[in-house]
């Protein structure tokens, strides 16, 4: 009589004499496992869109400054008192200031719009101040020396807006 142990005992010589004696023949790749059954299927979650950005507002700067006013005469400054410090000409009745080189660096620079404190409208950077003077703002008060006087020197705030606009909103 045969007991199980020797049955199974052929068996597994019997497998590995058939797998020595088919050594040569190459392996069969390992099947690819095929789309996982409806209740396998891994959950997705819904995405949320990224929010798209708006347009840029330009960050508004405030400073406390020093103010004075000047006129603009023949016998003043360079192209006879008519160029600001850029080149730029001034003629009366233009809203435009001249700034420390401070406030340059600040990034008040040529062309900036600017607001004055106890002044109505805009004012435009079109001239620089020596550089001993800090913190502080020429307003362009064309040939009215009466209005230049009349101001003399106040402690105002400015405001403009960052580099990107160059203007208010």
């Amino acid at each position: 009589m045969i007991d199980r142990t020797q049955v199974a005992l052929a068996t597994v010589i019997a497998t590995a004499s058939v797998a020595l004696a088919c050594s040569s023949v190459a392996p069969t790749p390992p099947e690819e496992p095929g789309p996982l059954p409806p209740s396998r299927a891994p959950e997705r979650t819904p995405v949320e869109p990224e929010p798209q950005p708006g347009p840029a507002v330009p960050e508004q700067t405030h400073l406390r400054v020093t103010a004075t006013a000047y006129n603009s005469f023949p016998s003043q400054g360079v192209g006879r008192g008519t160029h600001g410090a850029w080149g730029d000409r001034l003629e009366p009745g233009m809203k435009t200031i001249a700034v420390s080189h401070d406030l340059l660096a600040l990034g008040l620079t040529r062309g900036m719009v600017v607001r004055i404190e106890g002044l109505a409208g805009d004012y435009v950077v079109l001239d620089r101040l020596p550089r001993r003077w800090k913190k502080r703002i020429d307003i362009y008060m064309g040939r009215d020396v009466h209005a230049a006087r009349a101001w003399g020197r106040r402690e105002v705030q400015i405001q403009w807006a960052g580099e990107a606009s160059r203007s208010f909103r």
